[in-house]
């Protein structure tokens, strides 16, 4: 078998294959024996007519397609070992000729290659971990809302003041701000994770039932959802509902009614663990956001389009969840957005999936060059850890359909999850102990270095042996 091989510029191998006469004449008679077992000739039982006659029957034509078609299967693996191909998806035969003045087939494969990462000096790149614990407004905040929940509520035929909640349904060209149904709290003060923006529930004071208001708002370019960062959008809002609210008296008994703690200090310190918890959570994501995009600037990544594109279907499937939980589907979900399938992915999706994938990718080689491992122990505490978390989503592994071959897949997906998670957190440890500069790359001990200069010793032939050697 003879082979040229190009890498193309879309990180694409296009093999161009030749393959020997004696191959091919191989070839044709197993195509010949396979078309005779599945037809009938005349005088001879399935599949024990000699060669010259299937070939009358059938005709050359026939014969040729059918061998071509063994040929594609049987070569295909060889010329991925032979011309050291790691592809990344499967490849397409992209043509079909004949050589110069032969019949012998010429095939010219495409095959979308692995992708590729060098990440340059990462081991330079230096960004500060300035976490901070949020302040006492934070737990002022939780206490408020917590009276909020508890709160007695009753609908009134006036306009929305401070202090009302109000049911709306909001529309807008971004699905991301498309909510039927929108209960918020009109506050005196801003709060950062508002939705869909702070301060807008204000913006909504002095509407009455029935009313509408078309709400403009430019989102800022380092948005956390990526399909509305430096976006300039209009929300149109509805109110169906105004109610007044009428909060609870905030004391010991109302710290046992939300959660059986003994006194209001017992909840306070409760809040204040998960308002740290959360905080980290979210500088975390930032920050390694941030420290990745750091890394990508001085890498170089190549991947082919199929890598793109599947990982655009996977942004497509987590709108089509998200878009099922409101009741919604994407044909409608395009209507709404004036747009249909292939623009979506085109614009929407496939910027969100480049981000996603080369991010991960910088990950996965970091991983790799880092040599992160996971031990037995720590992947059997994150599997039970996973499998409290499905339970407490109200996942009921005793109820999955197929018996105890669905158990045991839902079982393998959970393992797999665990690892990847278990994976994915110590690389990023890894990662900011070396952008904070924290991280020492393990250094030999003293008894290992001088075992090794022992040996280096023995092995170095004395002054003497070389002035020996020499002279001979």
């Amino acid at each position: 078998m003879k082979f040229e091989k190009t890498i193309q510029e879309d990180h694409q191998a296009q093999v161009i294959v030749e393959v020997e006469p004696e191959r091919l004449d191989k070839a044709r008679r197993r195509a010949a024996r396979k078309l005779a077992e599945r037809g009938k000739i005349p005088g001879f039982r399935p599949g024990k007519a000699p060669y010259e006659v299937i070939l009358r029957y059938y005709g050359d034509d026939a014969i040729y397609e059918q061998a071509v078609d063994l040929l594609v299967d049987e070569i295909y693996p060889e010329m991925l070992k032979e011309a050291d191909i790691n592809p990344a998806a499967a490849g397409s035969l992209e043509k079909l000729d004949k050589a110069d003045g032969t019949d012998l087939p010429k095939f010219t494969f495409k095959v979308p290659l692995a992708p590729e990462v060098n990440l340059g000096d990462y081991h330079s790149v230096r960004v500060p971990y300035e976490f901070k614990a949020p302040g006492p407004e934070k737990l002022d905040q939780s206490l408020e809302d917590l009276r909020q929940m508890y709160a007695s509520t009753e609908t009134v035929e006036r306009e929305a003041q401070e202090g009302d909640y109000i049911l709306a349904d909001l529309e807008s060209e971004k699905e991301a701000l498309t909510r039927p149904g929108f209960a918020t709290l009109i506050r005196k003060e801003d709060r950062e994770n508002e939705f869909p923006f702070p301060g807008f529930a204000r913006q909504l004071a002095g509407m009455k039932a029935g009313d509408s208001k078309t709400i403009q708002h430019t989102f800022p370019a380092d948005h956390s959802d990526e399909t509305l960062a430096g976006q300039s959008v209009e929300i149109k809002a509805t109110v169906k509902t105004v109610r007044s609210v009428t909060l609870p008296e905030l004391n010991d008994d109302f710290a046992k009614m939300v959660g059986q703690y003994e006194n209001l200090d017992a909840l306070k310190e409760a809040l204040t663990k998960e308002i740290e918890a959360a905080a980290r959570s979210q500088y975390d994501d930032d920050y390694f956001t941030q420290l990745v995009d750091k890394i990508k600037e001085g890498a170089t990544i190549k991947y082919a389009p199929q890598s793109l594109e599947h990982e655009a279907g996977h942004v497509v499937e987590d709108l089509e969840q998200r878009l099922a939980q409101q009741g919604l589907d994407l044909e409608t979900y395009y209507k709404m957005q004036n747009t249909d399938a292939a623009r979506f992915l085109e614009e929407e999706a496939k910027p969100v999936a480049k981000k996603r994938l080369e991010r991960s990718l910088i990950l996965d080689e970091i991983s790799r060059q880092e040599k992160i491992e996971v031990d037995n122990k720590s992947l059997d505490e994150e599997f039970n850890n996973t499998l409290v978390d499905l339970q407490m989503q109200g996942v009921n592994l005793g109820k999955i359909r197929g018996g105890r071959q669905g158990q045991q897949r839902v079982a393998e997906a959970v393992a797999m999850e665990s690892a990847n998670r278990l994976l994915t957190r110590r690389t990023l440890d890894r990662l900011k102990a070396i952008a904070t500069g924290e991280y020492k790359p393990e250094e030999k001990t003293e008894e290992a270095a001088g075992e090794e200069k022992s040996n280096e010793t023995e092995a170095a032939p004395s002054s003497g042996e070389e002035a020996s050697e020499g002279s001979g």
